[in-house]
């Protein structure tokens, strides 16, 4: 499947991890990733500095949308998105940032090891976030969202591959709008 098959207008800001410091933020940025994902881990490394500017600026509201995948390589990620907090983005950010920072320490154990990884090096607590992880698997199905990571901008759609000086010129772009 291929990125043109995606249907972005299915997608939408309501469910996710909702990083933004004004409610009235004018671009969305829903990003599907999976936290055990290499590629997801570089978009997040490599966008991070960028969408913290516009987040502190007002100008973009962030959507993560955790997703839940069946392909064995990312169940890991399946098992760390139960420790996220989607009550408190900031917080929970912070605990992504850590989190993808030992993907090399947990993303090869075994699930329940995942667990407790999550619990006793990173101090997380489970949350309860199946209706979440049920929505997002449900949107991503009617969307045609296969692959993480998969990030919409308006009618943008991009993984990856994408530059911060890319992303930068989008979102100002799209905020000019």
């Amino acid at each position: 499947m291929d990125i043109s098959q995606i249907k972005a207008e299915k997608v939408t800001p309501e469910i996710g991890i909702h990083l933004s410091k004004s409610e009235a933020a004018k671009v969305k940025v829903l990003s599907f990733v999976n936290l055990r994902c290499p590629f997801c881990r570089k978009w997040h490394q490599d966008s991070r500095d960028v969408l913290a500017k516009f987040i502190d600026e007002g100008k973009i509201e962030l959507v993560i949308k955790p997703f839940d995948k069946e392909k064995e390589s990312l169940q890991p990620g399946n098992v760390a998105h139960k420790y996220l907090n989607y009550e408190t983005p900031f917080e929970t950010l912070v605990a992504i940032d850590r989190i993808y920072e030992t993907q090399d320490e947990w993303g090869n154990l075994p699930l329940e090891e995942v667990a407790a990884f999550m619990e006793e090096k990173l101090g997380l607590t489970r949350q309860n976030n199946e209706q979440a992880e049920q929505a997002i698997i449900q949107e991503a199905g009617e969307a045609n969202v296969v692959f993480v990571p998969t990030v919409i901008v308006g009618e943008h759609i991009f993984d990856e591959h994408i530059t911060p000086e890319e992303l930068r010129a989008l979102l100002n772009q799209a905020y000019a709008k």
